[in-house]
């Protein structure tokens, strides 16, 4: 299993220079993270979210990590893929300038959004941004494996045009697709995506069901969205490792409490707007659920130590945090992405987790699950 660094940049502040050192902060980890053997750099797209996230142009700083690092992988965690967003040609252009600079380092995770602030902040309707989101990951592969392309879809259409550059990666960038739902995991594996597993909370074993069903329907995918099929299994979890448990638990608990109840009850809003606009939900149905949890009061009190105790995340000593490592492994994790700040776990604390982990954690995991992943690199 492999170990990626992941950031939503939030920003739980109100001086002038919060902002500014949150992504120096985000720069400095990174860079460690890459002397220290984790696999990937990522960072979600967030626009609107005051305090959860202030990550609304992350390119920007994948640009920055490119150029401060040598081996890390830097993913997409996600690009929104609907329109207005981002545009599909621009999103081509964009990755393969990045995977240019950074040497073929890029993986290309897709998504399509999942909160009202951000869907109606840009006009999107939810029925459209699942036939959105295909339509315009077909746009991108076609874009960089064409010298010229043309565009004539539902949702955008052009006359032929070399899109260029072209990425370093060949045919392309490993592709994958970030789900919460189950039936968003079934999709994943239907279209031959990696998965970015973006459920949280939940135990190990209970992500393993989630990669199953993944698994289970990317064995019957004989036609990949992109040129390959990738097969990686990535799931989401909060990570802090101290010298002493109790040193981590005290400086996770609050950060690691408040992250799946904020974040929740933003999936959960799409089905409020939804139900105030007396709108089918379609492919959100899911977030039903989690409404009407957040109505009985049940995301307003994630106990740390329920978090902690099933294994869906990451705290404590070395130790300990290697035996929940391995719980993920055995259910099928092939990446484990790791969110170090939720909220406002300190800078020298979150370079501690990085520095013990790959110290003491990471190479515990040095064997990987063969891989049908297949890209190289231009001229080689």
């Amino acid at each position: 299993m492999r170990f990626c660094l992941f950031y939503e940049i939030p920003v739980d502040a109100t001086d002038p220079l919060a902002e500014y050192r949150a992504y120096q902060n985000a720069l400095e980890q990174a860079v460690l993270a890459d002397r220290v053997g984790f696999h990937s750099f990522m960072t979600v797209e967030h626009h609107f979210l005051k305090r959860f996230s202030h990550c609304s142009n992350p390119e920007v700083l994948y640009g920055a990590v490119a150029a401060r690092t040598t081996n890390i992988r830097i993913g997409y965690g996600v690009r929104l893929m609907p329109r207005p967003y981002n545009h599909p040609l621009r999103s081509a252009e964009s990755a393969a300038v990045l995977d240019l600079i950074s040497g073929g380092r890029v993986d290309f995770g897709t998504g399509r959004s999942a909160t009202r602030v951000e869907l109606e902040g840009f006009g999107i309707d939810p029925a459209d941004t699942r036939a959105m989101w295909q339509e315009a990951i077909e746009h991108v592969v076609g874009a960089w494996t064409n010298e010229e392309y043309a565009m004539e879809g539902k949702y955008w259409q052009s006359p032929p045009r070399p899109v260029i550059p072209k990425p370093l990666q060949l045919p392309h960038p490993p592709i994958y697709a970030a789900t919460t739902s189950m039936s968003g995991h079934e999709v994943v594996g239907a279209l031959g995506l990696g998965l970015f597993s973006f459920t949280v909370g939940l135990p190990p074993e209970q992500l393993g069901e989630h990669i199953k069903m993944y698994r289970k329907a990317l064995a019957g995918c004989t036609r990949p969205l992109g040129k390959f099929l990738n097969d990686q299994a990535c799931g989401l979890t909060m990570a802090n490792c101290a010298p002493t448990k109790e040193e981590s638990y005290a400086v996770a608990r609050e950060s690691f409490e408040w992250y799946p109840s904020y974040s929740s009850k933003l999936v959960a809003s799409v089905a409020q707007w939804q139900e105030e606009r007396k709108a089918d939900l379609g492919t959100y149905d899911y977030t039903r659920d989690i409404l009407a949890l957040s109505r009985q009061g049940a995301l307003d009190n994630v106990p740390f130590s329920y978090l902690r105790d099933s294994g869906a995340v990451l705290a404590g000593d070395p130790d300990q945090v290697v035996q929940t490592c391995k719980r993920y492994e055995a259910a099928g994790c092939d990446t484990l992405i790791c969110l170090m700040n939720p909220l406002k776990i300190p800078h020298d604390k979150v370079m501690q987790t990085i520095e013990l982990m790959g110290k003491y954690v990471i190479p515990e995991f040095r064997n990987h699950r063969p891989s049908s992943v297949d890209v190289r690199l231009r001229g080689q």
